[in-house]
């Protein structure tokens, strides 16, 4: 079987960081995602619900923020309640296994966003795919020369 879904949209509210009673991390979002539709119609945005647990969640609430466009990959959950007029419904979400970056650092409107990575489930992970404007273009002014590689992490 196999229960995998990658999502990328924009926040819809700053993420909100809470405990459990067992001091679990948890913290639910809402991705606004827009939906491919027909040449010439109007576009569509659907809602989705995500739920990031642990040092994934710490990391969400650290580093992301209204607005922002945020790339997530996890599995789809569902639920069910009884609303208050006895009407059964169900829920879906998706319980992310990574979030990250899905924007150039350049165009986050946080300037208290200084990592430009993403979270996993085995650690905090540098995953800035998009090519740099000033290399796309040629320009290299923009990169620094590091003078020696003592303080890099690797």
């Amino acid at each position: 079987m196999l229960n995998v879904a990658c999502i990328m949209g924009r926040l819809t509210a700053d993420p909100e960081l809470r405990y459990t009673q067992g001091n679990t991390a948890v913290v639910r979002i809402t991705l606004a995602c827009n939906r491919p539709t027909r040449t010439g119609s109007e576009e569509q945005t659907d809602f989705i619900d995500v739920t990031a647990w642990g040092k994934t969640a710490e990391f969400v609430s650290r580093y992301f923020h209204k607005g922002q466009l945020v790339a997530v990959d996890g599995s789809i959950r569902t639920g069910s309640y009884t609303d208050k007029q006895g009407i059964k419904r169900r829920t879906f979400e998706i319980w992310a296994n990574n979030c990250h970056f899905a924007e150039p650092k350049s165009a986050r409107s946080n300037d208290n966003n200084n990592y430009q990575g993403g979270y996993n489930d085995s650690g905090y992970s540098r995953q800035d795919n998009a090519p740099a404007t000033s290399y796309s273009t040629g320009n290299t002014d923009a990169f620094e020369e590091i003078p020696t590689d003592d303080d890099l992490p690797f």
